[in-house]
């Protein structure tokens, strides 16, 4: 599963949607388990169409993803920058004029911004953006992005000032 969600990292996202794996306690797998074996022991369809449901997963993650160069051409054009890393994170590290998602971002969000309005969502290294983007998609945003690679890839492609930072 560890090489499976290094090659597609919204595997895990379209495992649970289509089948249900992987979301909880009950459906959960370990790194080192085979897609195989997490399909038989939770009764999903054939390996193939498993992984036809994760390519096409992957095929739409890529069309939310945008890249670090191209993320500061879109904030200089007037694009918001959300960023869902811990308030911890956020505040030993941030890209200038990122918003912390907190609720009361969120909330202003909702209720004031256009839903045709360009919205980018960074985490620490890419894992966790398309969550985000996903959770604004299916509030009506038309046009939200996550930062392939995150602040790591920002501090590489964009600000190389930024210090990079490992969590544990």
């Amino acid at each position: 599963m560890e090489e499976l969600l290094h090659a597609y990292p919204g595997a895990q996202r379209a495992l649970f949607r289509h089948f249900h794996i992987g979301g909880c306690a009950s459906c959960g797998f370990r790194p080192e388990e085979t897609l195989a074996e997490v399909c038989q022991r939770n009764e999903a369809p054939s390996l193939d169409e498993v992984m036809e449901k994760v390519r096409e997963a992957h095929e739409q993650d890529e069309k939310v993803l945008i890249t670090p160069t191209e993320a500061a051409a879109a904030i200089a054009s007037g694009a918001r920058l959300l960023d869902i890393r811990t308030r911890e994170e956020f505040e030993a590290v941030r890209i200038q004029g990122a918003e912390f998602f907190g609720q009361d971002v969120i909330q202003s969000i909702m209720r004031d911004c256009p839903k045709d309005a360009m919205i980018l969502i960074v985490d620490h290294t890419g894992s966790r953006s398309l969550d985000g983007a996903a959770y604004f998609t299916g509030h009506g945003f038309e046009n939200v992005r996550a930062v392939r690679g995150g602040i790591d890839a920002w501090s590489v492609e964009v600000d190389p000032t930024l210090p990079r930072y490992t969590t544990e």
